[in-house]
Formats: C-alpha cells, sequence, structure tokens
C-alpha cells in the first residue's frame, strides 16, 4: 500500500500544475493526465486558452472544453484515478459510482482534496475540506471554497481567504490568480467603495485576463470596472467616458446570446451612463437614443417572471429617459413612460415595498402632468405623497409637493395645502 501511495505521489507531482479553476465549471474542475506530452497543454490551459489541437487520448477533455458535458462523460472509460475523478467531476451521481476517500486515496495527497472541493461546489458536502498539505492552483481553489461558504452565510469578514487563494496561485497559475484577484477586489469595493486601490487590483487582474480567451471573464470583469468607476464619477464626465470604455469592451465580447443576463447587465450600466452625462450639444441626443435602445434590449432578457427586481429597475429607467429624451415625438414617449410606470406600480406591492411603490407613483404622476392630464395626475401624485410621508421619505414628500405646485401653476390655481 505504502508503495502504491508512493507512485500516486510521484505521479501527481508530474501532473503540476493543473489548469483547475481557469474555465467555467465543470471544466473547471477536470484533471489533465500527467507526462511529458501533456505538459504544454497542461500550460497552454492555464493561461486561458485552449490548443489548437487536443491529443486524440484526451478528446473527454476536449469535448468538456467546449461545452459537451454529456459527449465528454461518455468517452471517459478508463479506470486510472484521474479517469475515475474527470468521470466523477462530469457525471457525478451516474454510474459507476465512486467511493469519494477512496477516489481521495487513489489521486494521492495533493490532488486528492479535489474531490471535497467538487462535492462542496454540488452540495453534498455541508462546508468546504479544510488545507491540508496542499499548495499552489489545489490549494487555491480550497481557499476559494471557504471564501464561498463564509459568504454565502454572510461571514464577508471571513472571506479573506481569498487573498490567500490569490496568493497561493500566484506563482503556479496567474490566470486563475488573476479572476480570484477580481473577486476579491469587487468585495472589497462593496464594503471600501472604489478606492485606488481597489480599482488597481481590477486594472491588474484586467491586463492578465486580456491575453486569455475567457471572454466571459473578461467581459465581466469590464462591466465591474465600469461600475467601479461610474461609482465614483459623480458628476465627473471623463470618469463616464472611462466607465463607457469598458461597458462598450463588455459588448464586443459578448452577445445576447452568449451570455444573456450579462449582456443586459452591461447593457443597463451603459444606458444609465450615458443619461447621467450633460447634454451640451445637438449630436448627445443621439446618446440619448442608443441608451433607450440599450434598455430595451434589456428588458427582452428581464422579465417579471425571471428576473423580477431588475426588470422593474430597468422599467423605470427607460420611461424616465423617455419622459426626459428630446424628441419630436415626446407627447407619444410621455404615454409610453406612463404605462410603464403604471406596469411596475402593479409589480411593486403596495405592503410589500411601499417606497419602491410610492416612486414609481411619482414618477407617472410627473409623466401624467407632462402630459396635461392633470386631475390623473393630481391623484397619483397625492397617493405617492401619503406614502412618502408615512414613511418620513422628506426629501420625496417635497418633490412630489414641487410638481403639485407646478401643476397648479399650469392650472393657474394656488398650490396645494
Amino acid at each position: 500500500m505504502a508503495d502504491r501511495d508512493a507512485a500516486t505521489d510521484i505521479a501527481t507531482r508530474h501532473a503540476r500544475p493543473q489548469p483547475v479553476g481557469v474555465f467555467p465549471l465543470p471544466a473547471g474542475f477536470l484533471l489533465v493526465p500527467g507526462g511529458d506530452d501533456t505538459a504544454e497543454l497542461r500550460r497552454t490551459l492555464a493561461a486561458g486558452r485552449q490548443p489548437d489541437a487536443w491529443p486524440a487520448r484526451l478528446l473527454a477533455l476536449e469535448l468538456a472544453y467546449r461545452g459537451d458535458i454529456v459527449g465528454a462523460a461518455t468517452q471517459i472509460d478508463g479506470d486510472d484515478p484521474i479517469d475515475r475523478y474527470n468521470r466523477f467531476v462530469l457525471r457525478p451521481g451516474g454510474p459507476p459510482l465512486e467511493d469519494p476517500a477512496q477516489l481521495r486515496q487513489a489521486l494521492g495527497a495533493e490532488l486528492g482534496i479535489l474531490v471535497d472541493v467538487v462535492r462542496f461546489a454540488l452540495g453534498d458536502l455541508a462546508e468546504p475540506p479544510p488545507l491540508a498539505a496542499e499548495t499552489g492552483e489545489i490549494a487555491a481553489l480550497v481557499h476559494s471554497a471557504h471564501a464561498a461558504h463564509a459568504m454565502a452565510a454572510g461571514r464577508t469578514g471571513q472571506a479573506a481567504a481569498l487573498g490567500l487563494a490569490v496568493a497561493a496561485a500566484w506563482d503556479t497559475s496567474p490566470v486563475l490568480a488573476a479572476q480570484l484577484l477580481s473577486t476579491t477586489a469587487d468585495l472589497r469595493r462593496s464594503v471600501e467603495g472604489p478606492t485606488d486601490d481597489v480599482l488597481a487590483d481590477l486594472t491588474t487582474a484586467l491586463a492578465a485576463l486580456d491575453a486569455t480567451e475567457l471572454v466571459i471573464a473578461r467581459a465581466e470583469l469590464r462591466l465591474i470596472l465600469g461600475s467601479a468607476h461610474q461609482e465614483r464619477a459623480g458628476g465627473n464626465p471623463a470618469a463616464l467616458h472611462t466607465a463607457v470604455e469598458h461597458y462598450l469592451a463588455a459588448l464586443r465580447l459578448i452577445s445576447v446570446d452568449s451570455a444573456p443576463e450579462l449582456f443586459a447587465a452591461v447593457q443597463v450600466n451603459l444606458a444609465t451612463a450615458y443619461l447621467a452625462m450633460p447634454m451640451s450639444q445637438a449630436s448627445d441626443q443621439l446618446r440619448v437614443g442608443v441608451a433607450i435602445q440599450g434598455l430595451r434590449t434589456a428588458l427582452a432578457v428581464y422579465t417579471p417572471e425571471t428576473h423580477p427586481k431588475q426588470w422593474a429597475s430597468t422599467q423605470l429607467n427607460l420611461a424616465n429617459a423617455l419622459v426626459y429624451a428630446p424628441s419630436a415625438h415626446q407627447k407619444d414617449n410621455l404615454i409610453e413612460a406612463a404605462a410603464r410606470y403604471q406596469q411596475v406600480i402593479a409589480a411593486r406591492d403596495r405592503d410589500t415595498d411601499p417606497l419602491g411603490h410610492a416612486r414609481a407613483l411619482a414618477n407617472q404622476g410627473n409623466a401624467l402632468a407632462h402630459l396635461g392630464a392633470y386631475d390623473q395626475a393630481t391623484a397619483v401624485l397625492h397617493e405617492a405623497r401619503s406614502i412618502f410621508e408615512e414613511f418620513e421619505a422628506d426629501d420625496a414628500v417635497l418633490a412630489v409637493r414641487g410638481v403639485l405646485d407646478e401643476i397648479a401653476r399650469w392650472r393657474g390655481a394656488p398650490g396645494p395645502a
């Protein structure tokens, strides 16, 4: 037994580093057999690129990396430890059933822990495995699992394990380290805001990923960077332009077919950045038109059934843009905006989301007022004001009173009491 374990560990050392964690799962959990003939392949995959040609004996890996998981699983019929592990990753509940303890032992001290990392990711284990003697990219995956467990439990302070993951992967798997660095920086942004250090780490991660074929990861990072620049832009047009550049770069990488949710999120952020830019010349109207079209495109992905929060927020953004967009068809835009506000009013329940309900009412009242439907606008605005007063939303109350005052002036009557 000791001789067999020693042989396994020697084979494992000849199979390192592994490209684990670099590509999306489940391919990102698969192991590449060791040996001189696979060394270049492992380096290529670890660098975030797929080879021009795969060795014939690794057809299963080729299919998995190209997204054919079912086809890949059918190609694995070997009985060596790496074949058994890859089969376990691709069809964890299918035959032949693996005993996790035996599979861990067969893989050896360095790689065996991946069995429990996979089981944790699949929900078979409530907690990730403890780190033992693992190093490099294997240790990075274990630290990542601990960070994910902490964040899922709301213990963001313990997610510092991501920093350990970055450090573990830095020398052996720079592309994995870059992805972990971007996740770490984005987590810090949620706590610290878009500080210089956060932006620097995100930019470092992007520089490492830009030479890879990981288009989804690169687009996600562009969205994060754009959001960070937009968050700290305030009214600074230059900072908004930087955000826009990242969003446009993201859209060059993906489409509504290849990554619909990410595509929609980028479209919404790009639209809000465009709409926040000052209107200084006639050509700026084109930018508003692009923003409106982007929001319409996002609503092809976001529906009330699949993405209720994103749908409502995007509907509001689109309705707001229609109200204020310079257009020769302003009346049509206002009618469409009032209808979209009504959809949000119906979706944002008065009892469960009173302030969201009230904000949609207030916006609709403003649109109706611009249409000249003063009676309907007044009724809607009074309802909104009542809710804002109930929840002591003083600024919102003042804004609604301002619109009511405008209506009164338009009608030539004194303002409301």
